[in-house]
C-alpha cells in the first residue's frame, strides 16, 4: 500500500511500504531514525535508533547499544497517521524509502513555513 502524504492543499504518493523516517535533535544535535511499515491503513513503528544520549534523549529500557547507535523498538500501538510540523526553527525532517534519504519537504514543494505535514497509509 503506498504512502501518502499532506500539507494543507498540497499532497504527494510514495510507492513506498516501508520507510524511514529521520530528523536531528534541535538542542543536542543528535540524528534520530525511525523505521515504520505501511500495514493496511495504519502504520507501525517497526525499530528506532538514537546516534548518542543527551538532554531527554535517554534511550528506552531494552535499548541495545551497538556500533555507536542505541536500537529499540518503540512502545507505540498502530498509527492512523504521523503528523510533523515543517519549521523554519530546526533542521527539517528527512524520508527514507529503499535506503535514499532526502528532505520530507521536497516531496510537498510550495508548503509553507510551520506547516503540518502528515503521513499516511493511501486510502
Amino acid at each position: 500500500m503506498p504512502l501518502c502524504l499532506t500539507a494543507g492543499m498540497v499532497a504527494a504518493t510514495l510507492a513506498a511500504d516501508a520507510f524511514t523516517l529521520a530528523w536531528t535533535h534541535s538542542i543536542e544535535k543528535i540524528r534520530w531514525e525511525e523505521d515504520w511499515r505501511v500495514e493496511k491503513t495504519l502504520l507501525v513503528a517497526t525499530e528506532a535508533r538514537i546516534r548518542g544520549t543527551g538532554a531527554g534523549m535517554e534511550p528506552p529500557p531494552g535499548a541495545v547499544f551497538e556500533s555507536g547507535v542505541w536500537r529499540y523498538r518503540p512502545a507505540l500501538a498502530p498509527q492512523e497517521a504521523l503528523r510533523l510540523t515543517h519549521s523554519p526553527h530546526t533542521a527539517g525532517y528527512e524520508l527514507c524509502v529503499a535506503g535514499r534519504c532526502s528532505p520530507l519537504a521536497e516531496h510537498l514543494p510550495s508548503i509553507g513555513a510551520n506547516a503540518v505535514i502528515e503521513l499516511k497509509a493511501c486510502p
